[in-house]
């Protein structure tokens, strides 16, 4: 069962101990310290309650601006590397330009290394791929999944 770790103007933070599971729900367009701050915090809380599956919501997302996708190719994504987490699913943003910028983030920084990552078109699929055994290739069964980016 979800509980609630915090909650901003631009993210939600729910968590599931007992799965380790963490969900990020954005709400919309971020300012640029908004996506630092929250990405931080949410890392600390990643690594606070060993956070292995990450589902990120993105459905709501807007543009991310390119000194931002610069600050998470080099700050952000080297700590994430550094952090328990395991698996994560990402529920695509309906903004185009959203969808641009992660697939530019994740060609940029060369992936995420021993991290699983999955797009999904809805919550429902990402949350049972989170839930399966942890294993190195994911599986998209349900034909709307799609790796580092990349359709299947």
């Amino acid at each position: 069962m979800l509980k609630l770790y915090y909650e901003t103007e631009a993210i939600r933070v729910s968590y599931d101990k007992d799965l380790q599971l963490g969900l990020g729900e954005w709400k919309g367009f971020v300012s640029s310290d908004e996506l630092r701050v929250t990405a931080m915090r949410s890392l600390d809380f990643i690594n606070q309650y060993s956070i292995i599956h990450w589902l990120s919501d993105r459905s709501k997302m807007k543009a991310i601006r390119q000194q931002d996708q610069q600050w998470i190719v080099e700050a952000f994504i080297p700590k994430l590397l550094e952090s328990p987490l395991r698996r994560m699913a990402s529920v695509v943003s309906e903004d185009m330009f959203n969808k641009m910028a992660l697939n530019n983030i994740l060609q940029r920084s060369g992936g995420l290394g021993d991290i699983v990552f999955c797009d999904f078109d809805n919550l429902d699929n990402a949350i049972e791929w989170l839930k399966l055994p942890l294993s190195p290739e994911p599986s998209a069964e349900s034909g709307d999944a799609s790796v580092l980016g990349q359709e299947q």
